[in-house]
């Protein structure tokens, strides 16, 4: 019965799901000032007058920020405004010690732009440069303080005045699967350019939701946004929860209300946070301090010029050119370093798809297993392709690289060739020593030799399993097979 609800509930309604993304810029000092943008600095460390608020004080604009902005508005297929502006967006809150932000409200920098995921377009109506807030910290959490009833919260303004670009889509997102993959597809983009180092649980990115529910032909539905979302698990669980949050609202006949919320993580729910404001609320009025930012058209021309490879091109690029598959295309394409050392090991005569697989087997699961990125590890296009030749030619087989030398060149470095000599690796590719070795097997193991001779051909399994264990893995697999067939015959 609940299974129905939920099928009938999940037809009734279409989500009509729109996203702000907000992605910290990878300047080396904030947006009106020179303070360091470092992550992780004691509380209020890198601040000055600017950017704490003080009265009086200039902004200066970061030409760096507007260069970053530019990028990824060319690369989201954004028209770029020459003649943008910057606003004061007023609103109180603890952590924005001006008590406004400076943002761009009417003449954002990037317009009308468009990212495809699943083969379907979805708009970018704006991105717009804008200053982060800082930070509140509390200890409402420690059971200590409560006791004695001294709860507070304490302002952290290091993160005050850091660049962000703000890319805000159009409402065409239908579904969480959506909304994850658009926001992935963005990252990476981002992490092309180098403009953002995407890193969500630094919260250098983290995405609004904005999400209502409708029939389909009616009006789209009154929104709530839920702010400050941090991970991909989180967007697809609070979406699902808002959904069926809505979802049973309306079944009840009641109204939803235009609010901001909270995602709670631990409970995988939405909790209101205050009612959600509209553009007026914001009195945004142009920035006084700021004169309006004239953008060459020379810049503009020579920054789109200057864009590196993206993903997505990156990805069909791999297919074409040296024939892997779309799978192995996507995993080596979305992490750069990845794919530097995928091309660099080609670049050297390795086969395409050989490498291919390597990356996205064995050295994917290393990482993966050891939560690290392929730039932490000491494996090189030199000591990978000298690794995939050795394979090649016979001298170590593929379980030994899979087992005894991989790792250790992820660890260590090195040169493989010394690694197999150093550690006897090399494959057992005599005959002679292949063959006694079958036929000491075959004495010790008459009754599996006379089951072989019967026809039980998957007893040659036991066979092969023998010679490895003898040999420890070191004798050449096909001349091991051949080596039985002659003998056990």
């Amino acid at each position: 019965m609940l299974k129905s609800s939920l099928m009938t509930t999940q037809t009734k309604y279409q989500m009509v799901i729109g996203l702000e993304v907000h992605a910290q810029l990878k300047t080396e000092t904030k947006l009106f000032c020179s303070c360091s943008t470092k992550f992780g600095a004691k509380p209020n460390q890198n601040t000055c007058p600017i950017c704490m608020g003080y009265p009086g004080v200039l902004p200066v604009l970061n030409k760096k920020v507007v260069e970053f902005a530019t990028k990824a508005g060319l690369a989201l297929n954004c028209k770029i405004d020459p003649n943008c502006k910057f606003d004061r967006k007023q609103y109180f809150y603890p952590d924005l010690p001006k008590g406004y932000q400076i943002s761009q409200f009417d003449k954002p920098i990037c317009s009308n732009g468009k990212l495809k995921i699943f083969d379907k377009d979805i708009g970018i109506v704006r991105i717009h440069i804008e200053e982060d807030a800082g930070k509140l910290v509390h200890n409402s959490d420690n059971s200590a303080d409560r006791l004695h009833g001294s709860d507070y919260s304490l302002v952290d303004l290091n993160r005050a005045g850091t660049p962000l670009i703000e890319i805000v889509s159009a409402p065409d997102i239908r579904s969480g699967e959506e909304a994850v993959a658009y926001v992935k597809e963005l990252r990476k983009i981002l992490m092309a350019l180098d403009v953002c180092d995407g890193n969500m649980q630094e919260g250098s990115l983290r995405c609004d939701i904005n999400i209502s529910l409708n029939k389909a032909g009616e009006e789209y539905g009154t929104r709530a946004e839920i702010k400050n979302v941090n991970s991909f698990r989180s967007i697809t669980r609070a979406i699902e929860y808002e959904f069926k949050r809505q979802s049973q609202l309306l079944d009840s006949g009641e109204k939803i209300v235009q609010e901001t919320r909270l995602f709670e993580e631990n409970s995988g729910k939405t909790f209101s946070m205050r009612s959600k404001e509209d553009s007026h609320d914001y009195r945004y009025f142009p920035e006084p301090d700021l004169v309006p930012l004239n953008i060459d058209l020379d810049f503009i021309t020579k920054t789109k010029e200057e864009l590196p490879e993206l993903p997505s091109q990156k990805r069909l690029r791999y297919v074409a050119e040296f024939s892997i598959s779309e799978e192995a295309a996507t995993i080596i394409s979305d992490d750069f370093a990845l794919a530097a050392l995928f091309e660099g090991t080609i670049i050297l005569g390795a086969d395409s798809v050989k490498v291919a697989n390597w990356l996205t087997g064995s050295v994917s699961a290393y990482l993966n297993a050891n939560e690290t990125s392929i730039n932490e590890t000491k494996l090189t296009a030199e000591n990978l392709n000298e690794m995939i030749n050795l394979i090649q030619d016979g001298t170590i087989s593929d379980n030994i690289a899979k087992t005894s030398i991989i790792n250790t060149l992820l660890e260590k470095g090195g040169s493989t060739i010394t690694i197999v000599e150093k550690e006897g690796l090399a494959q057992i590719a005599d005959p002679a020593k292949i063959e006694a070795i079958i036929t000491d097997i075959i004495k010790a193991n008459p009754t599996q030799a006379e089951q072989f001779k019967q026809g039980n051909i998957k007893i040659k399994g036991f066979f092969v399993g023998q010679v490895m264990k003898i040999t420890q893995g070191k004798a050449a697999p096909q001349l091991v097979n051949d080596c039985l067939d002659k003998l056990l015959s």
